[in-house]
């Protein structure tokens, strides 16, 4: 026992939401065909209800700080997987269209509040080697965002995809009576934050620098994982199934990194484990820019995943060790920043792609290493003079 709670209970409790997040994440694009035949949406249609999760994640993104910070962190995670338990079921069951909106935003909102909620805990129940504990955390988010495609695939032939959709949601009704009767660290603030407060993370410019990396880590995770099999398709010449096939060893090289760094590699030094890192991930953008097939295309995929993993996980342990009495809040302004980043490049992706062709992907990434890679320069220099 750590003070009032079990630490070892509030990190696998803290995994179980992750991995609800990772489902969640997921969940609209697996079932949008099955959706658009059910409401017979529309190509504008379906793309609006697309853009109503992120909009959902970026508002429980910018709620869960504060709440976490001034009540603690119990509430506000049962609440939160109340929310996608509801929008589950309004997935599932509903045939009126703004139910269904409605639904995609609630799981949103509560997905974006239990990933940023679950991150934060696990920064600060871990005395030392923040990164590594968060990196295993992230293991649990690769597991449901790679499981729920696979459990629909193997099921759908014996049920319908509602019934699948709804049993998850039963997944979240459980995780929110598990978080009701587990006890988190105690709330760290006494009152609400303050402007003071934070307008003290507007004025810290390490922690902007982070920010603004995870602007762009964001941003690279969201162009491979949006728009990877319209490019295999378009360039590779790859099958629609050898396509999203491609996309699924992106996210196993992430899962599997995540692993080795919380464990192999959690005594390796942040700056060292982030610049190893995006030597892989050059190595991975070379492989998957020459690759005119799609078995080397799929490899790169895999070791580009690999190298995107160090990304989230040390720059959030590196704010949680800054904030240790405001991890929630400062968690939320670095999270929200990067989301915006996703949202923001790719649809200039979409501008790009709609005007001189997918194949202008790569430049995206490569772009986007390079500015990663000075940033990080910039802010492990001003850590080592904070120090």
């Amino acid at each position: 026992m750590i003070g009032t709670y079990n630490r070892k209970l509030v990190f696998w409790t803290a995994c179980l939401g992750m991995l609800l997040f990772g489902i969640g994440l997921i969940m609209l694009g697996s079932v949008l065909p099955d959706l658009r035949v059910r409401h017979s949406l529309n190509a504008v249609e379906a793309g609006t209800l697309l853009s109503v999760l992120p909009i959902g994640i970026i508002g429980g993104s910018l709620l869960f700080g504060p709440v976490c910070d001034r009540y603690g962190y119990r509430v506000l995670l049962a609440v939160s997987a109340l929310l996608m338990f509801a929008g589950f079921e309004g997935l599932a069951f509903t045939r009126t269209s703004w139910v269904l909106t409605l639904s995609v935003f609630l799981f949103g909102l509560g997905g974006g509040a239990i990933n940023g909620a679950t991150n934060a805990v696990v920064a600060d129940i871990s005395t030392t080697g923040k990164g590594a504990a968060l990196s295993i955390l992230g293991v649990f988010f690769g597991i449901g965002a790679l499981g729920m495609p696979l459990l629909l695939s193997l099921l759908k032939t014996i049920f319908g995809f509602q019934e699948i959709v709804a049993a998850t949601g039963l997944l979240a009704l459980a995780a929110a009576i598990l978080f009701t009767a587990v006890r988190f660290p105690a709330a760290k603030q006494a009152e609400w934050i303050s402007v003071k407060q934070i307008g003290v993370l507007f004025r810290d410019v390490t922690l902007l620098l982070i920010a603004f990396f995870l602007f762009f880590q964001s941003s690279m995770e969201g162009l491979i994982n949006n728009w990877t099999t319209t490019y295999l398709i378009d360039i590779v010449a790859a099958p629609q199934e050898a396509a999203l096939m491609g996309l699924s060893a992106y996210v196993a090289g992430m899962t599997a990194m995540r692993l080795l760094i919380g464990s192999v590699l959690k005594k390796l030094p942040e700056k060292h484990l982030l610049f190893v890192s995006f030597g892989i991930t050059l190595t991975a953008l070379i492989l998957f820019s020459l690759s005119r097939s799609v078995i080397p295309a799929a490899a790169g995929l895999f070791i580009l995943g690999a190298g995107l993993a160090a990304g989230f996980p040390t720059m959030l342990g590196i704010v949680g060790d800054r904030y240790p009495n405001l991890s929630g809040t400062a968690f939320s302004f670095v999270l929200v920043i990067g989301l915006l980043g996703n949202m923001l490049v790719n649809y200039s992706m979409g501008l790009v792609a709609g005007k001189a062709g997918i194949s202008h992907l790569t430049t995206f990434t490569f772009t986007g290493l390079v500015i990663l890679v000075l940033i990080a320069t910039v802010v492990f220099r001003r850590l080592k003079t904070d120090r």
